[in-house]
């Protein structure tokens, strides 16, 4: 089962949060590590794959980032911090900056996104793909869950 959740006081996302920042949470129970979790949340379903290339097609023309050949990535997104619980995942573009938590601690295991919005295609890039992002993540989430 996934729910939405308030962010662990313990994750790494919480250095990076200011007021006007958007930040969800959902959690789930698991017996996974996080590098486990995060491979399973990362491996994204066929629909939702879809969804990001769709994505990059439409804002490539835009000059925004489509693509990271990072060596160290899980699914589509370079690590950017790890500790013993928790990952970060993502990127800063020029409209906005975002970063993916997958943090798991006492058998529960937390799918967070932080975004930064830095001008007003940000801000209406954020809205419009609002509701593809809540069910990427839930899946994303459900994904790291023992009842899968």
């Amino acid at each position: 089962m996934v729910s939405a959740s308030t962010l662990p006081e313990q994750s790494l996302l919480h250095n990076r949060l200011q007021p006007d920042d958007f930040l969800d949470c959902y959690r789930t129970t698991t017996t996974l590590g996080v590098e486990e979790a995060a491979q399973r949340a990362m491996a994204f379903p066929g629909w939702a794959r879809g969804l990001l290339r769709l994505r990059n097609l439409i804002v490539a023309p835009l000059g925004l980032k489509t693509a990271h050949a990072e060596q160290d990535n899980i699914g589509p997104f370079p690590i950017t911090e790890r500790n013993e619980h928790e990952l970060i995942l993502g990127f800063d573009d020029t409209h906005l900056d975002f970063r993916i938590s997958i943090l798991v601690k006492d058998q529960q295991a937390y799918g967070a996104t932080w975004v930064r919005r830095h001008n007003r295609l940000g801000r209406i890039y954020l809205a419009a793909i609002m509701p593809f992002h809540k069910a990427i993540m839930r899946s994303a989430v459900k994904a790291m869950s023992d009842e899968r």
